[in-house]
């Protein structure tokens, strides 16, 4: 139950962030796409292969190192990325309005609402995602694989200035909430959407100040590169073209989705408000960056 709070809250603060949608135009529910770490040896790839089900006919795309440290490489160390792309992941597009399923296995960094999230701002919002390893990795081949997935079966071209947006929202959410705590990285980025709704800052130095205040108020401690990272990931989204009406109906879209988890009337009562919050919040932002 504590898991799937974790995940509705989490995905509700990063649909808010979404990019503009893209259509999977030739993709059909039903359809499979394979990404397989280029560095796996000929025996990994066969176990991960039969582990998720799936043969060389299937429409199978290679994700190198290269590729990681390119679309990562300014948001996560080199450490952390490493120096051989071993994550793989199947995707099955479903049906529409289903919504997204992330199931990972050996993966100890980037969490399900991570890789949810970079399929989200990349516009993908109708598939199941299981991501594993053979051994325990970071992930960030994978996640780097799932944008490379869809872009190849939508055969469409994400601006590049999305990608890098949409890594970065995902990383320092991600980061956030592993040094605070997920619900309190939900809520310090929510009331700082909020306040920005209600006072939008005039520059760096206005948004940085609104950042450590409401930091301050909410009793969070943030060190130098989380409140840097933050003034840089605001500033940037500045210069996006957030399409709101898509992201309520994502979030319609996951208000749907919680009675297949949720049993008990009282957290479904929670969620639903919660929900209903951001929804009215949405509305008051729509003009945030315009």
């Amino acid at each position: 139950m504590k898991s799937v709070l974790r995940k509705c809250i989490v995905l509700t603060l990063l649909f808010t962030l979404a990019l503009p949608i893209v259509v999977l135009a030739d993709a059909i529910p039903g359809d499979i796409i394979v990404t397989l770490g280029e560095d796996l040896t000929e025996a990994q790839k066969n176990q991960l292969m039969t582990e998720m089900g799936v043969t060389a006919e299937n429409n199978i795309i290679y994700v190198t190192n290269e590729e990681e440290h390119q679309y990562l490489g300014s948001y996560i160390s080199a450490a952390r990325i490493g120096t051989n792309a071993l994550s793989s992941s199947k995707i099955t597009l479903g049906e529409n309005g289903s919504g997204l399923i992330v199931e990972s296995n050996n993966i100890d960094w980037i969490s399900d609402e991570m890789y949810a999230n970079a399929l989200i701002t990349a516009g993908v919002e109708d598939a199941e995602i299981y991501v594993t390893s053979p051994i325990s990795v970071s992930g960030t081949a994978a996640l780097t694989g799932l944008i490379k997935a869809y872009e190849i079966a939508a055969d469409i071209e994400i601006p590049e200035e999305q990608k890098q947006v949409a890594n970065e929202e995902m990383v320092k959410t991600g980061e956030l909430s592993r040094s605070i705590g997920v619900e309190e990285a939900t809520d310090l980025m929510n009331r700082i959407k909020e306040e920005l709704a209600s006072n939008p800052v005039e520059n760096e130095d206005d948004l940085r100040a609104l950042i450590q205040r409401i930091a301050n108020e909410m009793g969070i401690t943030l060190t130098e590169e989380e409140l840097n990272g933050l003034v840089s990931l605001f500033m940037r989204m500045k210069d996006l073209n957030i399409d709101w009406d898509q992201v309520q109906d994502q979030i319609t879209k996951v208000r749907d989705n919680l009675g297949e988890y949720l049993n008990s009337e009282e957290t479904q009562g929670f969620i639903q408000r919660f929900l209903d919050l951001i929804n009215s919040l949405i509305d008051s932002i729509r003009g945030i960056f315009s």
